[in-house]
């Protein structure tokens, strides 16, 4: 069948033995807490997947990890969205890398080379913040800094090998702070792990209670940026958020396209019905391509942010119609004989749940609208 074709050939070309092992595991296995999704992520060379290939990644373009996404999240929605989480994180490193000559790039490529998992510990689910903005603290001492801070929910937080978090710190050469990203070994003495996340729908993604009481981070894990909250960094938390809003539609729209394809192999279902659904999820599909190649032209300024917007919330429109219709077509047997459709149906409608939702944009978008520069609310 051709839906999904192209998602598929992508995942396939790029990390091979992932489909093939998600297939052999039942949906609802995938999707329970210490689900072994994420372990078969990590065997088939999935952190790399956004780091160049010179620097031992897979080198993915935004368009393949939107194909990517969207094919994950067909066979395990919580996957899709804990390793969104992931390559946000790798996005926003590879993105500091490309402000400097500096160690990002060791890191970088180290990350890509032993598939170390990362959790992003980055400010990205609090209102009013820039993906940076710092939502820990940190304290000088002579061994690196001390960090203390909560970050809840916290996807990968069972599963993964570094955390990245943002902190303010005084700059080396004495005149005022500047941004640093931390790289947080998962064992690091003082990080801890409790558990948040009670809905059994995504509880695959692990995302939990991540707290660092006083934990110590050595210089040489410390990404100095020589830029002060607000500046230049603008740029980069930019396009960190256009990243964060291509990756997650394309995992919820893998969601829905599960649902879709039980839809499209049902020949009961009349032919008018399947073509209709067809159409709609990949005009949906379409609109958030439009913004990956944006992304891959190198155009990841306002202007696209803004478009990565409004794509995304009409892709939660169109799912909104989508999800309920392919739910009534497959009928009541297979909901009430199943937990696979409905929990389905429910995951679909989280991207509506992130940051930032269209309630808190709709004043900052229409100030853009009348050429008012754009502002993340």
């Amino acid at each position: 069948m051709r839906f999904l074709e192209r998602e598929r050939a992508t995942l396939a070309k790029l990390l091979p033995d992932l489909d093939p092992a998600l297939r052999e595991i039942p949906l609802m296995e995938l999707e329970r807490p210490g689900s072994p999704g994420i372990r078969h992520f990590r065997a088939a060379k999935g952190p790399g997947l956004l780091v160049p290939e010179c620097h031992r990644g897979r080198g993915a373009t935004a368009l393949d990890a939107l194909r990517v996404q969207r094919a994950i999240g067909s066979r395990s929605p919580s996957l899709a969205v804990a390793t969104t989480m992931h390559h946000f994180s790798m996005a926003t490193l590879v993105g500091l890398g490309g402000l400097g000559e500096g160690p990002e790039w060791m890191l970088i490529e180290g990350v890509a080379s032993t598939d170390r998992v990362i959790a992003s510990g980055f400010a990205e689910g609090r209102s009013g913040a820039g993906i940076l903005d710092p939502s820990m603290t940190a304290t000088v001492t002579a061994e690196g800094i001390r960090i203390n801070g909560v970050k809840r929910p916290c996807s990968l937080a069972r599963s993964m090998d570094v955390l990245t978090a943002s902190v303010l710190i005084p700059r080396e050469d004495g005149r005022g702070d500047e941004l640093a990203v931390a790289l947080v070994p998962a064992e690091s003495e003082g990080l801890s792990v409790s558990g948040f996340w009670s809905s059994a729908f995504l509880a695959g993604a692990e995302s939990e209670q991540v707290t660092l009481t006083d934990v110590l981070v050595p210089p040489e894990l410390l990404l100095r940026t020589a830029t002060a909250s607000g500046e230049r960094l603008d740029e980069l938390q930019t396009a960190g958020l256009v990243w964060f809003q291509v990756l997650m539609t394309g995992s919820y729209l893998g969601a829905a396209s599960a649902l879709v394809e039980r839809v499209l192999l049902n020949d009961r279902i009349p032919e008018h019905e399947r073509v209709r659904l067809f159409v709609e999820t990949e005009a949906a599909a379409a609109a958030a391509e439009g913004v990956a190649r944006r992304v891959d032209a190198g155009e990841l300024d306002e202007s696209a942010l803004a478009q990565a917007l409004y794509v995304r919330y009409g892709v939660q429109d169109a799912l909104a119609r989508i999800v309920p219709r392919a739910v009534e077509l497959l009928g009541g047997l297979n909901f009430m004989t199943s937990d696979e459709v409905g929990h389905l149906a429910a995951c679909a409608n989280g991207l509506s749940l992130h940051p930032p939702s269209r309630s808190r944009m709709t004043g900052p978008l229409s100030a853009y609208l009348a050429d008012r520069p754009l502002a993340v609310a």
